[in-house]
């Protein structure tokens, strides 16, 4: 892997490992580091490009970061993109300022003849998310791509091998965004494309391996892929020294206890244990109206049951989790913004008993964890199952949470989901589930009024989880779905369809 790998440096981007993301899917290895650990990276000599990242702050205040000038005495083929570019126009002598139009969305682009855009039409569009923008190129700089507003969308040294994007190439709102990667990496870099995620299983199984040792692990165990991959990961590295202990915490969805119990301790021969806590998690939750308190209690009640359990195991050091990079993104650690505290994330306690929490999945996407959980054999219903957040109908159901809105909600959720399947859309959306609002509407059935609750639909298409736009579901799937709940379901009167994309909402709503 040595000299074929590209060093991603993270100023604070939302998307920074979504640009090693799509390197990856270009089959050249990649790994993001703060933009902080440049020269010590740098020296180790294993690099043979540099992908500088987005980031939130303005190049020219005192207080905001810097390229390293390792990065440029380096060598090497540069990307920049976004607060990258102009970081390395800032380091090189340019000039930056703010813009007197703020650019933000799609934007219509034009593109000069350039090793990057080869190939590429010169009219198009590209994904723009900045408040500042290059005024004045460094020398050896000449202007590769243009828009309405911003007169150097794009620049290159081509001597040096500097190319710098004042766009989002990596988002999938650019369309020809990953051939611009591609050329980078190909054209530019001279690289080659060898890397498969068969290689990540192996090299994170020896990890593991040679982490844990004989020591015991605990794995939080939900059901869904991320941690069903995360736990055969490591099953593959440690054997029976892993314990998976799967919480019923009473908001999972319909029927959905016993499937798990099923497949996992029955199919995969795993060491399963299972906790009842319904009424634990409730009373702990009782009167909690606001999001975030809520995933906080819920992560540091499942760390506590894990504790408890794990006691019984004798000593164990680690708790594995299926933490994936959006988890870690959206709970704002590292340079990005809070979004929502995840369980296993942000919503986690101080304090923890274990010694060291691993998460072998956490610079993965959603989609790349399907694709490693084929590599390692797990079948398709498996890989392919929709995904759950860690808190459950918890945050799919607004306002305090009772056993009476969770038995609404599951019994509604399973409608949509049965009707999404029977209409064949189950493979062409990527998500798709049910919100009980804490809104009540009037309404009428038969001869007699009703004031009940309203349910929101949500079903999204996204590759990365990233971003995502609804799916456009053809109304009489959306008309049986509605008929049937308020048929079938008591206390909901009113069935509304979220057509929000990611930006500006998140795909769940709490």
């Amino acid at each position: 892997m040595s000299k074929n790998k590209v060093l991603v440096l993270d100023f604070g981007g939302q998307y920074n490992q979504l640009i090693a993301r799509r390197i990856r899917e270009a089959k050249v290895y990649s790994e993001v580091l703060p933009y902080t650990k440049a020269k010590e990276a740098l020296a180790t000599g294993e690099y043979a490009a540099i992908v500088l990242t987005g980031g939130p702050q303005s190049v020219y205040d005192s207080s905001s970061p810097k390229l390293p000038q390792e990065v440029l005495e380096s060598g090497l083929p540069i990307l920049a993109i976004c607060y990258g570019a102009q970081a390395v126009a800032y380091a090189l002598g340019g000039e930056v300022k703010p813009a007197a139009k703020r650019e933000y969305g799609s934007t219509k682009i034009k593109l000069y003849d350039s090793l990057l855009f080869k190939d590429m039409p010169f009219d198009t569009t590209c994904w723009m998310s900045h408040t500042d923008f290059i005024s004045n190129m460094p020398d050896g700089f000449k202007v590769v791509a243009i828009t309405p507003s911003c007169p150097v969308a794009a620049m290159e040294d081509s001597l040096k091998n500097i190319y710098a994007v004042q766009f989002h190439p990596e988002v999938m709102h650019t369309p020809f965004g990953a051939k611009m990667i591609e050329n980078f990496l190909y054209k530019v870099a001279k690289l080659q494309p060898s890397w498969e995620m068969s290689a990540f299983a192996e090299e994170e199984v020896a990890l593991l391996r040679k982490k844990i040792g004989n020591d015991k692990a605990v794995c939080a165990l939900s059901g869904g892929v991320d941690s069903a991959v995360a736990a055969l990961l490591v099953h593959k590295a440690i054997g029976h020294n892993l314990s998976c202990i799967f919480v019923n915490h009473g908001m999972l969805r319909k029927n959905e206890a016993e499937q798990v119990e099923k497949v996992f301790k029955d199919t995969f021969k795993l060491n399963l244990i299972v906790v009842d806590a319904a009424d634990r998690f409730l009373d702990r939750l009782h009167g909690v109206t606001e999001p975030e308190t809520k995933r906080k209690i819920i992560g540091e009640e499942f760390i506590r049951v894990f504790e408890e359990e794990s006691r019984k195991l004798g000593k164990v050091k680690y708790l594995v989790q299926g933490t994936i990079y959006p988890d870690v993104i959206e709970s704002g650690l590292g340079n990005a913004a809070v979004i929502k505290s995840h369980h296993n994330v942000g919503g986690l306690p101080k304090n923890v008993s274990f010694d060291e929490i691993i998460e072998p999945l956490r610079n993965l996407f959603k989609d790349e964890v399907r694709q490693l959980g084929t590599s390692l054999g797990l079948p398709d219903y498996l890989v392919q199952r929709q995904p759950f957040p860690g808190p459950g109908l918890a945050v799919r159901i607004i306002g305090e949470i009772t056993k009476e809105k969770i038995k609404i909600l599951q019994d509604a959720d399973a409608i949509f989901r049965e009707e999404i399947i029977n209409a064949g859309l189950d493979k062409k959306i990527n998500q798709y589930f049910a919100v009980l609002t804490d809104m009540k509407s009037v309404g009428v059935m038969g001869d007699g009024r009703t004031y009940d609750y309203t349910l929101a639909l949500r079903a999204v298409q996204t590759s990365d989880f990233m971003t995502a736009s609804f799916a456009e579901i053809p109304y009489d799937i959306l008309a049986k779905v509605s008929s049937r709940t308020v048929n079938e379901v008591a206390c909901i009167n009113r069935i509304v369809y979220d057509v929000t994309s990611k930006p500006p909402a998140t795909i769940e709503w709490e």
